[in-house]
């Protein structure tokens, strides 16, 4: 927690985790045994030791939303993001700047003096403990002989004056404190031998940690008060299973006595007695020794792993907050802004979905989901300028016109890895021809296409989407039916490499998509029963294809065109550890086979034709292509070839990128 909206997103969240837990035990007050009572509270340990909004999630509540949300309207500015890098509050780097600066500044220093009021108790007891009177033989042969008898272990005793009862102090290298020139009786020693065994001084040392960290919240402390007083329940549940008849009544009466004596001890020890109160709980507790009822654990149980998943792991949930009013209010700006910035996305496919579903509706809160937090405070702007005139006025994308309903986009040539980031064409086909270009050719496949580069990249856990360029137009063919691997329009990677009188040419594209089509239910008995969705999926994957085709180009001289009369390639990808020696495994003569060709998903393909009558300089011999979902976008290196002329091997080939060959320059 570096400043004071991180520090009220983390205490909101541990806030609704401990209000979660108080209404549990609410629930099965009387019900429960303390054991029970006291293993709730590991429900909240999760939010209080782990930074809250890790990877994207929230608890149980979307704090981030309500956090953002303030902190927009406090400061008028949407280009930050509040960020818990930890759970505990961080010393201001910096000196501060404005009030809520002060405010931070201010909490850090209380809890600081409060830390360190705690740490300096512990100090002085124990250097107080340590210039105190051991117990003599008699009372360490007492104890030694309660822990022998219950089979617990013991520790050094020391005697101090003026003590009401006996406490154990310490954790690693703990002491049994006892009251001067008073007798302690066996009980009270079985009760503190048994928090020694429980190591509870150190759950107190950490119950007295985040009641320092979150002491301006009020729930924290009841919730501290409460787990203090349950831990010291559970000790007496302990101590009763090890007493019997006459004993236990006893034990109950020294408790009364304790009644009107002082509050709970310091922290980093543990005292039978904390304060008149919490005694009286204890009492009650006492009072319903064995007389839980049956079943009761395993119910609550069930009920505690029902709530602990979500407290423990956070859940993710993609709020948008839509805004329909006329007039947008200044608090609806701001939320819905909140809610696009909290949104993140999490894989490079939600980024770029979120970025081609705004080009697509013309919706600033979108882009807002895929933007640097640079462009914030001009996108919140555009939002309220959109709300205000009724919609009629679309975010500017540079798109020359609107896009095609229900046609979606689709990211070409995208290459990269995640720590660099990526980079591809984004393709939408757009709805009718831009202002000044002609209409497309009627009863053809052709339409006009948007196309913009884009790159992909992480900045401060989200991933966003950064335009290298404006929207431009393109006349492309076969987009009225389904984007096009072999659109000769857009651009494609060349591999090639020579082999006498022939050229060996690869063509390499890709597409990648974001599946976002949905059934419509009142068309189910239609022939077209689905829409597209443009709803933004943060954490979408993408579904990745490859499409490649290979042509032999002939650049000998005519009068050589005699000597062929069938040509053919076997094709696979080259891999980093064949070293570019190996022979191409499956290789086969040709010899009768001619006009036939295949491919592999795994980008390998074999084709083979006859060279009969005038045949043209370029010659397609196969094609391939794959369909797959991954993160890892990587060029191929080159791919490998036996080339075969008239039904014999020619040759082994190496095609390799062409510089300035596509679009992968």
């Amino acid at each position: 927690m570096g400043d004071i909206w991180a520090f009220l997103m983390q205490t909101l969240t541990v806030s609704g985790a401990a209000a979660l837990v108080l209404l549990l035990k609410g629930m099965f007050t009387g019900r429960l045994s303390p054991r029970w009572q006291c293993a709730a509270w590991l429900i909240l340990l999760p939010p209080l030791v782990l930074p809250t909004g890790r990877f994207g999630r929230h608890v149980l509540v979307n704090w981030p939303i309500v956090v953002e949300t303030l902190r927009s309207m406090a400061t008028g500015r949407f280009d930050q993001l509040t960020a818990v890098y930890a759970p505990v509050p961080l010393p201001p780097l910096a000196p501060p700047r404005d009030w809520a600066d002060w405010l931070f500044f201010l909490y850090f220093i209380v809890a600081l003096a409060l830390l360190g009021r705690d740490v300096t108790a512990y100090v002085r007891l124990r250097r107080a403990l340590r210039r105190g009177t051991a117990a003599s033989a008699e009372v360490q042969g007492r104890i030694d002989a309660v822990a022998a008898r219950y089979g617990l272990g013991t520790c050094p005793a020391v005697t101090a004056p003026g003590l009401p009862t006996a406490f154990v102090c310490g954790v690693f290298r703990p002491l049994l404190v006892l009251p001067e020139g008073a007798e302690v009786d066996d009980k009270v020693l079985l009760h503190e031998l048994l928090h020694l065994k429980y190591r509870d001084a150190g759950w107190g040392l950490l119950i007295a940690f985040f009641r320092c960290v979150h002491w301006c919240n009020p729930l924290l402390w009841v919730c501290a008060n409460r787990a203090g007083n349950d831990i010291e329940s559970l000790c007496d549940q302990r101590v009763l299973e090890r007493l019997e008849g006459e004993e236990r009544r006893t034990y109950g009466r020294i408790l009364l006595s304790m009644a009107d004596g002082g509050g709970g001890g310091r922290p980093g020890t543990s005292s039978m007695a904390n304060g008149p109160r919490n005694i009286r709980r204890r009492i009650e507790a006492i009072a319903r020794f064995k007389r839980y009822p049956a079943g009761m654990g395993v119910a609550a149980v069930c009920v505690a792993l029902m709530i602990a998943a979500p407290v423990a792991f956070g859940t993710v949930t993609d709020d948008f907050w839509d805004l329909t009013d006329t007039q947008s209010t200044d608090w609806q700006v701001a939320a819905a802004m909140s809610a696009a910035r909290t949104a993140a996305c999490t894989t490079p496919a939600g980024a770029v979905d979120a970025y081609g579903k705004a080009v697509i509706v013309g919706s600033p809160m979108y882009r807002a989901m895929c933007a640097p937090l640079s462009e914030q405070d001009a996108l919140a702007e555009a939002l309220r300028t959109q709300r205000m005139n009724r919609l009629w006025e679309r975010w500017d994308s540079t798109l020359p016109t609107l896009a095609a309903p229900n046609r979606g986009y689709v990211v070409y040539n995208l290459t990269g890895r995640p720590e660099r980031g990526y980079e591809g064409l984004l393709v939408i086909q757009l709805a009718h021809a831009p202002k000044g270009a002609p209409e497309p050719p009627e009863n053809t496949a052709y339409c006009y296409l948007g196309v913009q580069t884009i790159r992909v990249e992480r900045q401060g856990g989200r991933w966003v989407v950064l335009p290298q360029e404006d929207f431009r137009t393109v006349l492309a063919k076969g987009w009225d039916r389904l984007p096009s691997l072999n659109c000769t329009e857009l651009p494609c990677q060349l591999y090639e490499a020579k082999s006498g009188d022939f050229t060996l040419r690869l063509r390499w594209q890709t597409t990648c998509t974001v599946d976002s089509y949905t059934w419509d239910n009142a068309r189910l008995t239609a022939l077209v029963a689905q829409r597209y969705d443009t709803t933004p999926l943060p954490g979408a994957e993408f579904t990745y294809e490859c499409g490649q085709q290979l042509w032999a180009i002939y650049t000998g001289s005519e009068e050589g065109r005699g000597n062929y009369r069938t040509i053919g390639a076997e094709l696979t990808r080259l891999r980093t550890d064949d070293g570019g020696s190996a022979p191409l495994e499956g290789a086969f003569e040709m010899s009768g086979v001619t006009d036939a060709y295949g491919g592999g998903t795994d980008g390998s393909s074999w084709g083979t034709t006859s060279l009969v009558g005038d045949w043209g300089s370029e010659i397609y011999l196969s094609g391939g292509g794959g369909l797959s979902v991954k993160d890892d976008f990587s060029l191929p290196e080159g791919f490998r070839a036996s080339f075969f002329l008239n039904g014999r091997q020619a040759a082994e080939l190496t095609l390799l990128p062409v510089k300035g060959g596509g679009a992968f320059e």
